[in-house]
C-alpha cells in the first residue's frame, strides 16, 4: 500500500464477474476452450506446450481485432449505463 500511496494511484474496488466486460471470456478463451476440447494431458508440461503453441500460431490480427472489439463492447455498456450488451 505504501506504492499506491506514494504514486498517489487510487486503489479501486474489484467488481463482481461482468462476462459483458471480462476480456478473457470475450475473445481469448473461448476458442482456447474449443481447441482443447477433449484432449487430455498426461503432464503440466504437455498443457503448457499446448497452450504456447496455440497462442504462437495466432496471427498479431487475432489480438488487436480482438481488442478493438472488446473497446467496443465496452463503450457499449457505457452508453448503456450497465445495461447487458447482446454479442
Amino acid at each position: 500500500m505504501a506504492k499506491f500511496n506514494e504514486f498517489r494511484y487510487e486503489l479501486l474496488p474489484h467488481l463482481a464477474y461482468w462476462p459483458d466486460l471480462a476480456s478473457y471470456d470475450f475473445f481469448l478463451f473461448p476458442n482456447l476452450k474449443k481447441w482443447f476440447g477433449g484432449k487430455r494431458f498426461i503432464t503440466r508440461e504437455q498443457l503448457i506446450a499446448e497452450i504456447d503453441a496455440y497462442f504462437e500460431r495466432l496471427d498479431k490480427s487475432y489480438y488487436s481485432d480482438g481488442l478493438k472489439k472488446l473497446e467496443n463492447r465496452w463503450i457499449k455498456c457505457i452508453e448503456l449505463k450497465g445495461d447487458y450488451v447482446k454479442k
